[in-house]
């Protein structure tokens, strides 16, 4: 039985792999900051590793393992010094301590998920491909593409095999930030200015990432591979906005306003990066991803969508009981 480590398994992409692991008879053992973070009703073993950096012991919990996927990582944008070394110290000095550890106690392949984000926050008129120039704009990012440069140089040192993985937003049941913000706008009803945007956005259901990120371990094509992955469709923020408008079961509530004032007002408000997200394009090619490894979205779009719908939709009527 193939052992999988899992680190960030408390955290949203990491709990779906650890249970479809488990579902499929890995041996998965979920590395986490803290014990309390872990709820009493998951059904993998893990192991506490402390707060993450270039000191963290992660021997006594690699070892006999087969592969790592490596989930943790600090995400949190920002310019204050310490915050920007706190991000570093994660996603940089963590990952490199987890790689050589672990390449040190002969795990064979080591899956980091990185982000699009290191090629760029938008397209225009062409999609990124996984040859394009690494040009990442935020902090976040420029962490992601350090991460990914240590772990080539790990490869190259040791006889581990390094998987990358650069998905874009990804959504599903219990998704928090942006995708969550917008489901909170469209269930108050309250009108969105967004449907004069014209844009194209490349999106990741959880259960595709998690189906993928499988793949990954085991495949022998993978290794030494970086991959671009999405759900194979691409949606405009209006499309977007009016099938979670459908799963919520409420009215799409958009009206036009031009970018260009749209973008003015969110400056003036504090919310640019946000609005960029709604109203820029960001798309991914494939097409790499499939030659390699023949691999297809297993869930569609909108049953992704529905499934995320619903889930939130339980929540709600959890929270006004």
């Amino acid at each position: 039985m193939m052992k999988v480590i899992v680190t960030g398994a408390n955290g949203f992409v990491g709990r779906a792999l650890c249970h479809s692991l488990i579902g499929i008879n890995y041996s998965v053992v979920g590395a986490v900051r803290a014990a309390d973070r872990v709820g009493a009703h998951e059904h993998y073993g893990h192991m506490v590793v402390g707060d993450i950096g270039g000191a963290t012991s992660w021997r006594r919990c690699l070892q006999d393992s087969d592969v790592v996927v490596h989930l943790a990582a600090r995400t949190q944008n920002a310019s204050h010094p310490q915050a920007l070394a706190a991000l570093r110290r994660v996603n940089v000095e963590g990952t490199e301590r987890l790689a050589y550890q672990a390449a040190a106690v002969g795990v064979r392949r080591l899956v980091f998920v990185s982000s699009i984000k290191v090629h760029g926050e938008e397209t225009c008129g062409r999609s990124f491909t996984v040859d394009d120039a690494l040009s990442p704009v935020d902090a976040y990012a420029r962490s992601k593409l350090e991460a990914e440069q240590v772990l080539r140089r790990v490869a190259a040192e040791t006889d581990m095999e390094i998987v990358l993985v650069r998905p874009p937003l990804v959504y599903g049941p219990g998704v928090k930030g942006h995708f969550l913000r917008l489901m909170r706008w469209i269930d108050s009803g309250l009108p969105l200015p967004l449907a004069s945007v014209a844009n194209q956005r490349s999106l990741i259901a959880l259960d595709n990432l998690v189906d993928f990120l499988i793949l990954c371990i085991h495949h022998p094509a993978a290794a030494g591979q970086a991959f671009l992955i999405s759900d194979g469709q691409d949606l405009s923020t209006p499309e977007l906005t009016r099938r979670i408008a459908s799963g919520l079961h409420r009215p799409a509530r958009l009206w036009p306003m031009p970018p260009r004032l749209l973008r003015a007002m969110a400056r003036a408000g504090g919310k640019l990066a946000w609005c960029d997200r709604l109203c820029g394009s960001m798309q991914v090619d494939m097409s790499r991803t499939r030659a390699v490894l023949d691999w297809r979205p297993p869930v569609g779009v909108g049953e992704a969508i529905s499934n995320t719908a619903n889930w939130y939709r339980g929540q709600r009527a959890v929270a006004d009981r």
